[in-house]
Protein backbone atom coordinates (compact mmCIF):
# COMPACT_ATOMS: atom_id res chain seq x y z
CA UNK A 1 0.00 0.00 0.00
CA UNK A 2 1.39 3.77 -1.09
CA UNK A 3 2.36 5.80 1.78
CA UNK A 4 -0.30 8.45 2.43
CA UNK A 5 1.36 12.24 2.85
CA UNK A 6 -0.26 15.58 3.77
CA UNK A 7 0.64 18.82 3.35
CA UNK A 8 4.11 20.40 2.52
CA UNK A 9 7.30 20.49 3.86
CA UNK A 10 6.44 24.07 4.78
CA UNK A 11 3.39 23.71 6.95
CA UNK A 12 2.25 23.06 10.52
CA UNK A 13 0.63 21.31 12.57
CA UNK A 14 -0.79 21.60 15.58
CA UNK A 15 -2.97 19.70 17.57
CA UNK A 16 -4.54 21.19 21.28
CA UNK A 17 -6.21 18.58 23.02
CA UNK A 18 -7.77 18.85 26.88
CA UNK A 19 -11.10 18.80 28.77
CA UNK A 20 -13.15 21.31 28.53
CA UNK A 21 -12.24 24.53 29.37
CA UNK A 22 -8.85 23.85 29.71
CA UNK A 23 -7.96 26.62 27.15
CA UNK A 24 -7.98 24.83 23.36
CA UNK A 25 -10.07 27.27 22.03
CA UNK A 26 -8.46 30.10 23.40
CA UNK A 27 -4.69 29.01 22.82
CA UNK A 28 -6.02 28.33 19.16
CA UNK A 29 -7.36 31.57 18.58
CA UNK A 30 -4.67 33.36 20.56
CA UNK A 31 -2.26 31.61 17.75
CA UNK A 32 -4.08 33.02 14.61
CA UNK A 33 -4.62 36.27 16.11
CA UNK A 34 -0.28 36.13 16.43
CA UNK A 35 -0.56 34.12 13.14
CA UNK A 36 -2.06 35.85 11.40
CA UNK A 37 -3.39 34.38 7.63
CA UNK A 38 -3.13 31.20 6.46
CA UNK A 39 -3.90 29.50 9.83
CA UNK A 40 -7.04 27.51 9.68
CA UNK A 41 -8.56 26.08 12.68
CA UNK A 42 -9.99 23.08 12.87
CA UNK A 43 -12.49 22.94 16.37
CA UNK A 44 -14.06 19.66 16.79
CA UNK A 45 -17.18 21.85 18.96
CA UNK A 46 -17.78 23.52 15.27
CA UNK A 47 -17.79 20.12 13.20
CA UNK A 48 -19.36 18.07 15.70
CA UNK A 49 -21.65 20.08 17.24
CA UNK A 50 -22.67 22.59 14.67
CA UNK A 51 -21.80 21.78 11.14
CA UNK A 52 -22.94 17.47 12.43
CA UNK A 53 -25.63 18.18 15.30
CA UNK A 54 -23.83 14.83 16.25
CA UNK A 55 -22.95 13.32 19.74
CA UNK A 56 -19.57 12.50 20.64
CA UNK A 57 -19.47 8.63 20.34
CA UNK A 58 -16.85 6.15 19.03
CA UNK A 59 -16.95 5.69 15.57
CA UNK A 60 -19.10 9.15 14.91
CA UNK A 61 -18.94 10.84 11.10
CA UNK A 62 -17.49 14.04 12.89
CA UNK A 63 -13.98 11.78 13.33
CA UNK A 64 -13.54 11.75 9.97
CA UNK A 65 -14.66 15.10 9.01
CA UNK A 66 -12.03 16.74 11.31
CA UNK A 67 -9.48 14.97 9.74
CA UNK A 68 -10.77 15.29 6.03
CA UNK A 69 -10.75 19.26 6.74
CA UNK A 70 -7.18 19.12 8.25
CA UNK A 71 -6.05 17.36 5.27
CA UNK A 72 -7.51 19.85 3.12
CA UNK A 73 -6.35 22.72 4.65
CA UNK A 74 -2.76 21.26 4.93
CA UNK A 75 -2.79 20.18 1.53
CA UNK A 76 -3.69 23.37 0.42
CA UNK A 77 -1.11 24.98 2.14
CA UNK A 78 -2.83 26.53 5.13
CA UNK A 79 -0.89 25.91 8.92
CA UNK A 80 -3.78 23.53 11.03
CA UNK A 81 -4.80 23.89 14.49
CA UNK A 82 -7.26 20.66 15.25
CA UNK A 83 -8.40 21.71 18.71
CA UNK A 84 -11.00 19.67 20.67
CA UNK A 85 -11.17 17.72 23.94
CA UNK A 86 -11.03 14.93 21.59
CA UNK A 87 -11.24 11.87 23.51
CA UNK A 88 -7.95 10.01 22.80
CA UNK A 89 -10.08 6.41 22.59
CA UNK A 90 -11.89 7.68 20.22
CA UNK A 91 -10.20 10.07 18.07
CA UNK A 92 -5.98 8.93 18.54
CA UNK A 93 -6.27 6.18 15.43
CA UNK A 94 -7.65 9.40 13.18
CA UNK A 95 -4.82 12.16 14.57
CA UNK A 96 -1.84 9.77 15.10
CA UNK A 97 -2.29 8.78 11.59
CA UNK A 98 -2.65 12.79 10.71
CA UNK A 99 0.49 13.29 12.42
CA UNK A 100 2.30 10.30 10.79
CA UNK A 101 1.32 11.30 7.21
CA UNK A 102 1.68 15.17 7.33
CA UNK A 103 4.71 16.00 5.70
CA UNK A 104 5.58 19.23 7.49
CA UNK A 105 6.57 20.14 11.38
CA UNK A 106 3.71 18.50 13.61
CA UNK A 107 3.48 18.79 17.38
CA UNK A 108 0.87 17.78 19.44
CA UNK A 109 0.03 19.40 23.00
CA UNK A 110 -2.18 18.44 26.18
CA UNK A 111 -3.37 21.26 28.20
CA UNK A 112 -3.74 19.17 31.64
CA UNK A 113 -5.87 21.29 33.74
CA UNK A 114 -7.35 19.79 36.74
CA UNK A 115 -10.96 18.98 37.71
CA UNK A 116 -11.08 22.20 40.24
CA UNK A 117 -9.70 24.57 37.79
CA UNK A 118 -11.67 23.86 35.02
CA UNK A 119 -14.62 24.24 36.93
CA UNK A 120 -13.21 27.81 38.03
CA UNK A 121 -12.38 28.67 34.40
CA UNK A 122 -15.62 27.41 33.00
CA UNK A 123 -17.95 29.51 35.60
CA UNK A 124 -16.35 32.76 33.92
CA UNK A 125 -17.33 32.30 30.67
CA UNK A 126 -19.28 35.42 29.93
CA UNK A 127 -22.23 33.08 27.49
CA UNK A 128 -25.01 32.62 30.19
CA UNK A 129 -27.27 30.46 28.06
CA UNK A 130 -24.11 28.22 27.65
CA UNK A 131 -23.40 28.19 31.31
CA UNK A 132 -26.98 27.49 32.00
CA UNK A 133 -27.11 24.33 29.41
CA UNK A 134 -23.42 23.30 30.59
CA UNK A 135 -23.34 22.39 34.07
CA UNK A 136 -20.81 21.65 36.52
CA UNK A 137 -21.89 18.16 36.66
CA UNK A 138 -21.76 17.78 32.81
CA UNK A 139 -17.87 18.97 33.17
CA UNK A 140 -17.17 15.97 35.84
CA UNK A 141 -18.41 13.72 33.90
CA UNK A 142 -16.77 14.77 30.74
CA UNK A 143 -13.83 15.11 32.75
CA UNK A 144 -10.75 12.49 32.37
CA UNK A 145 -7.69 12.51 33.84
CA UNK A 146 -4.33 12.99 31.38
CA UNK A 147 -6.10 11.57 28.81
CA UNK A 148 -3.08 11.17 26.37
CA UNK A 149 -2.58 10.38 23.30
CA UNK A 150 -0.15 6.39 23.20
CA UNK A 151 3.43 6.55 21.71
CA UNK A 152 4.04 10.26 23.77
CA UNK A 153 3.23 12.04 20.70
CA UNK A 154 2.10 14.96 23.17
CA UNK A 155 3.79 18.00 25.37
CA UNK A 156 1.78 18.38 28.15
CA UNK A 157 1.17 21.97 29.54
CA UNK A 158 0.07 22.32 32.86
CA UNK A 159 -3.07 24.92 34.38
CA UNK A 160 0.07 26.99 35.44
CA UNK A 161 1.29 28.18 32.19
CA UNK A 162 -0.46 32.00 30.82
CA UNK A 163 -2.81 31.70 27.80
CA UNK A 164 0.05 34.11 26.38
CA UNK A 165 2.54 32.27 27.52
CA UNK A 166 1.00 28.77 25.67
CA UNK A 167 0.73 30.94 22.54
CA UNK A 168 4.72 31.79 22.56
CA UNK A 169 5.87 28.27 23.07
CA UNK A 170 3.49 26.77 20.75
CA UNK A 171 4.72 29.12 18.17
CA UNK A 172 8.25 28.86 19.11
CA UNK A 173 8.12 24.97 19.25
CA UNK A 174 6.38 24.62 15.96
CA UNK A 175 8.19 27.55 14.27
CA UNK A 176 5.41 29.27 13.16
CA UNK A 177 6.93 32.29 15.44
CA UNK A 178 9.60 32.17 12.07
CA UNK A 179 7.64 31.62 9.35
CA UNK A 180 5.85 34.66 7.24
CA UNK A 181 1.88 34.68 7.38
CA UNK A 182 0.09 34.92 3.54
CA UNK A 183 -2.27 37.44 2.53
CA UNK A 184 -4.84 35.12 1.32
Amino acid sequence: MPVVTVGTRETRLIVLRGNSASGKSSAAAGLRERFGRNLAVVGQDNLRRDVLRERDRPGAANIGLIGMTARYALDAGFHTVVEGILYADRYAAMLTDLVREHRGVSRCYYLDVPLAETLRRHATKGDAAYLTHVTDDHLRDWYRERDLLPGGIETVIDASSALADTVTRIMRETGLDMVPAVDR
